[in-house]
């Protein structure tokens, strides 16, 4: 995998669990709040991004695609174990690819062949699009939220590491702006 890529998958993981460090202090009211536009809930929308990761990194494993029941919110102690599981997986599955492989993707009813790398890309795009979506509730209730942009997760490389890139970067807000 290229740098540029395993760039991108650890920023995923470092803004899932920077937001949910964020949303730690929420109360169970706080995190059934929505906002016109949003998926739905602070806590469905997180459960809907854990849930549409595992689809990812099961399509890229090859293991067959299931529909879960709706699973009910744990909290977020448990989620931030589970999302941080989660990423570790996307990344190693994404490692694990080899060019120009290809799966069946059904596009509501029409099966076509993608890339694999596309569902890595789509992974990243589900995870900002839906980052995005709490943030806006948060701001909407006038609640705060964290610096969740890639130029915070770049500061908090260098807090990890001054002299040189960083394998490994604090995750629940230790030594990293939230």
């Amino acid at each position: 995998m290229d740098e540029i890529t395993l760039d991108a998958l650890r920023y995923h993981r470092w803004a899932n669990l920077q937001l949910l460090e964020a949303c730690g202090g929420l109360t169970p009211e706080q995190l059934a709040l929505t906002a016109p536009g949003t998926y739905g809930s602070i806590a469905d929308t997180f459960m809907h991004m854990l849930a549409g990761e595992g689809g990812y990194i099961r399509r890229l494993k090859g293991a067959e695609r299931r529909r879960s029941a709706d699973e009910e919110f744990p909290g977020i102690e448990p989620l931030k174990e589970r999302f941080g599981r989660s990423a570790d997986e996307l990344i190693a599955a994404a490692q694990a690819l080899r060019g120009g492989e290809t799966t069946q993707v059904d596009f509501d009813g029409e099966v076509a062949p993608l890339k694999q790398s596309m569902i890595v890309v789509q992974a990243l795009h589900h995870g900002n699009d839906h980052r995005t979506h709490i943030g806006t509730i948060l701001g909407f209730h006038s609640l705060p939220g964290p610096d969740i942009d890639v130029w915070m997760y770049g500061l908090a490389m260098h807090r990890a590491s001054p002299s040189g890139p960083a394998g490994h970067l604090p995750m629940n807000g230790e030594d990293a702006k939230c």
